[in-house]
């Protein structure tokens, strides 16, 4: 008997060993193929400058989905387009703003998102900003001089210096008073928008019924040379944002009585209702392929830039995360599928449909990576909720190089996400997803959602990072011989309520975006 004990111990001894040296052999190969054969710049160059800004229901997203699936099909991997909704069809054209008095200068500016087109000559009148009123009445009563005019609805920046350039150069006393002196504007301008009648995101329907023929915003994101470009909302006239220095030149020669006057000149086109789609690309399991690994990130951007970092680098890992998986590990245990979601800037619309309308897939899943907050590397992994986490997400990253996992902070059990990205519709639903959380880059002041999240902005070294990182989670997920439990963390109690957290609810997908 004991001589049996012993042989099966030997057995499962030997077994393990092998195991540990098949997968160090293959963790092995993964690094060295993303490492040697790197196609990221490549990529990175097709998705930015040549597919560029991918916003939802315009071509440019179509062609980006067309050619997410031909690419993955040249590496041998099957890939679809599958609809998930219809949205607002647009197109964006050139925008060119130019002061027309009391001098001539071109101003460096955009059309919002889905703004309707102006005529070829486009609109000119004179620029009038927004008065200081004591309440709703006396601004009805101001409301009709805007008949003709293009206002300027953005509040004046009283420096064009961000924080860190005055903390480097000014004294501490000059630092507090211009702190204070912009925060007691930024009040007195909020305090005076509500007694307008209107919040901000209304004001622009209001002035559009008055009479007004254009609007003029200036979304400074706090740094040197960058606004955040959004969506226009109005109906018929032109929305555009200017940059902080030529907003705040048209502001101060309209506050001194030097009437400025502009021309804007925005051609768009308006495409109908557009399918919209998520790109989905896998590589089929061969002992559990109802089992699920999934790769995530949002395919979609906002347009004032191309996207490079929101989310063209977590479209990067995971493509080349895909490639070279398929290269090396071509049979994997589990099903690897990648999702590139559509209009996740919208509300997370892709990835929710996906699960809403795959059940079945999520019901499986053994985990999900999701990357999408800039071109860092990956710092931060949050159990997310998910109660055994720690054991089987530790047992993975353990097959990861150290000089990469030295760089993570791993916080367990974590809290599930009510938003902010895809893999919260994965949580939602029960299934264990988790974000692969990056070094910031000045992501939030300079690049997210800006007019310079470009392909300049991309720091390859830690996308590739983030590659290896990715590649070799999916095959010890793959690999892994349990099906990860889904046993959910008692939620702390909310601050605000003092009742207790409870796991958030899947939410249904906006299936027809911008048509109202």
């Amino acid at each position: 008997m004991k001589i049996r004990i012993t042989s099966l111990v030997l057995c499962m001894l030997m077994g393990s060993i092998l195991t540990a040296q098949r997968d160090n052999a293959t963790v092995q190969a993964l690094i060295k193929e993303a490492t040697q054969n790197s196609q990221l710049e490549s990529l990175a160059h097709q998705i930015t400058d040549v597919l560029g800004p991918r916003l939802v229901g315009t071509p440019q997203m179509q062609a980006a989905n067309d050619w997410a699936v031909q690419q993955y099909k040249s590496w041998g991997i099957e890939a679809r387009n599958e609809q998930w909704g219809e949205w607002r069809g647009w197109e964006r054209g050139i925008s060119h703003i130019d002061m027309l008095e009391p001098r001539v200068q071109s101003l460096r500016g955009t059309q919002l998102a889905w703004n309707p087109s102006t005529s070829k000559e486009g609109v000119t009148a004179e620029v009038i900003t927004l008065p200081t009123i004591k309440n709703a009445t006396e601004f009805k009563k101001w409301l009709p001089t805007v008949k003709g005019k293009i206002v300027l609805i953005s509040k004046p920046q009283i420096t064009g210096r961000p924080d860190y350039n005055w903390e480097e150069f000014a004294t501490e006393k000059s630092f507090a008073k211009m702190k204070k002196q912009r925060d007691s504007l930024s009040n007195l301008w909020n305090d005076n928008i509500q007694r307008t009648g209107y919040t901000s995101r209304g004001l622009p329907e209001a002035l559009e019924n008055a009479g007004a023929v254009g609007i003029v915003t200036s979304n400074w994101s706090r740094g040197f040379g960058v606004n955040k470009i959004f969506s226009a909302r109005t109906k018929e006239i032109p929305t555009v944002d200017l940059e902080l220095e030529d907003y705040g030149m048209l502001y101060r020669l309209s506050e001194s009585g030097n009437t400025p006057k502009i021309n804007i000149t925005a051609i768009s086109k308006e495409l109908g209702t557009v399918p919209t789609f998520n790109t989905i690309a896998e590589i089929k399991g061969t002992e559990k392929p109802e089992e699920y690994v999934i790769l995530s990130a949002h395919f979609d951007s906002w347009d004032g830039g191309t996207g490079a970092t929101d989310n063209g680098t977590g479209t990067l890992v995971m493509m080349e995360a895909m490639r070279v998986l398929k290269k090396i590990y071509p049979n994997p245990k589990r099903t690897i599928l990648v999702g590139h979601w559509g209009s996740e800037e919208q509300g997370l619309n892709g990835s929710r449909a996906f699960v809403e309308d795959h059940p079945e897939i999520v019901a499986k899943v053994q985990a999900s990576f999701n990357q999408d907050n800039g071109t860092g590397r990956v710092v931060r992994l949050n159990g997310g909720g998910f109660l055994r986490s720690y054991d089987y997400l530790n047992r993975w990253l353990n097959a990861v190089p150290k000089e990469i996992t030295d760089e993570i902070e791993t916080t367990f059990p974590g809290a599930p996400a009510r938003g902010g990205s895809d893999y919260a519709s994965f949580q939602a639903a029960g299934a264990p997803g988790f974000s692969l959380s990056s070094l910031n880059w000045s992501y939030w002041n300079y690049t997210w959602h800006t007019n310079r999240d470009t392909y300049d902005k991309i720091v390859f070294d830690d996308v590739r990072n983030n590659v290896i990182l990715t590649a070799i989670l999916t095959y010890m997920a793959s690999e892994d011989p349990e099906f990860t439990s889904r046993e959910q963390a008692v939620l702390p109690l909310d601050r605000r309520s003092g009742k207790q957290r409870e796991w958030p609810k899947p939410r249904s997908p906006i299936r027809k975006g911008g048509l109202d």
